[in-house]
């Protein structure tokens, strides 16, 4: 997880602050203003270390995000045992951290690509690596279980969308249950792989 804001350069205090500011309140409501006065940093500092200005912030908090969520999959799916059960355990970690974050800390991915859809900006290109990465995650933990290389890859999407639906509908309707049924269905789904 993040570091103290205190110990962290200003770029990184930027870039964190940004994260979690997208995070909940999504790309279009983060204004540079907001995540300056936040991060403790003059609007001069936020414009030295990201000229391209809110975009290219955003760009470096999802890509910060991203990398978040890829260390808490990889440490989810690490070890032995069935993938099926990590990745219930991986659905369980999100409702969790959701619930606890008072239903608002989703995943700031989503949000800035849904925010974002129909352009062809940098937001989109670092969320569609975001979920191509984490994607590659889920793929290489079913291929390290023997799974065949085209299944690994289509359930592995399959799970990294079916999480990502159920964040957002768990965040709509402040219930963990959506996460959970997600993770027990997941389960099963890659269980059914007999492996």
């Amino acid at each position: 997880m993040a570091q103290k804001s205190s110990a962290l350069s200003t770029r990184d205090r930027i870039v964190v602050v940004a994260a979690r500011l997208i995070q909940r309140q999504g790309y279009v409501g983060t204004g540079i203003k907001q995540i300056a006065k936040e991060a403790e940093a003059t609007l001069g500092s936020v414009y030295h270390f990201f000229p391209g200005g809110k975009e290219a912030v955003a760009v470096a908090a999802i890509a910060y995000s991203a990398e978040e969520f890829a260390v808490m999959l990889r440490e989810g799916l690490a070890g032995e045992g069935a993938p099926g059960a990590a990745i219930e355990r991986c659905a369980g970690e999100l409702a969790t951290a959701l619930r606890e974050s008072g239903w608002v800390d989703g995943c700031p991915v989503t949000a800035a690509a849904l925010e974002t859809l129909g352009t062809d900006s940098e937001i989109q290109r670092v969320c569609a690596e975001a979920l191509r990465g984490w994607e590659g995650i889920v793929e290489s933990r079913l291929l390290d279980s023997g799974f065949a290389a085209g299944d690994a890859r289509e359930v592995a999407t399959t799970v990294i969308s079916a999480l990502e639906g159920a964040e957002v509908t768990a965040q709509v309707a402040r219930s963990e249950e959506p996460l959970r049924a997600a993770g027990r269905q997941l389960a099963r789904l890659v269980g059914s792989y007999g492996r």
